[in-house]
């Protein structure tokens, strides 16, 4: 993509959509699409699209809200299993001593397991500790995860999201939030050496 914009609101969403030329809407709220929007947010549904310059409008019930409320952070960057060893590498080779890592949960206000094994994995590397994730990868499909390999959840949680969210460290980059020339917040890609 040319660009991510993340927005707390699907109203912000539409507003900004008509801002910005050759964009496209991305969320959901409760793991459904956002009515009106292009996509919702399942990463099977969408691997297949070419979003080669455009910008992508992203809101959703938890990562984006984070992202936007992060008010007093020096720096954010967004990260999943798939791209943990790249955070880890990357606030080591910028020196950052003080780092918080927030798993934000179930629409930002209780834990769930996947964001915390998340946290607790990056951690792991940022302390130079191993950490076996096998097993509890596997266990995830006995709790946070399990809605994944339900039948009659298929059309908003597909088990081949469950697949490719859990391909640990496969993405060698990070995304970090900065500013545009007029002080509005996007995601850039920072590839990790």
């Amino acid at each position: 993509v040319k660009e991510i914009r993340p927005v707390g609101t699907i109203e912000e969403a539409f507003g900004l959509r008509n801002t910005i030329a050759d964009s496209i809407l991305v969320g959901e709220r409760d793991g459904k699409k956002c009515e009106g929007f292009d996509y919702g947010n399942s990463p099977s549904q969408i691997e297949n699209i070419d979003f080669n310059e455009k910008t992508v409008i992203h809101t959703t019930s938890s990562g984006t809200q984070g992202i936007v409320n992060a008010v007093n952070a020096e720096e954010i960057i967004t990260g999943s299993l798939v791209n943990a060893k790249a955070i880890s590498k990357y606030i080591k080779n910028r020196g950052i001593e003080d780092v918080s890592l927030v798993a934000m949960g179930l629409d930002s206000k209780a834990p769930i397991e996947e964001d915390t094994l998340c946290a607790l994995y990056i951690k792991s590397l940022l302390e130079d500790n191993s950490m076996d994730l096998t097993e509890a990868i596997e266990g995830l499909k006995l709790t946070s995860g399990a809605k994944f390999f339900k039948k009659e959840m298929q059309n908003v949680f597909p088990k081949k999201d469950f697949e490719l969210c859990t391909q640990v460290d496969k993405f060698d980059f990070v995304i970090r939030l900065v500013k545009d020339e007029n002080g509005m917040d996007y995601m850039e890609r920072v590839d990790v050496k």
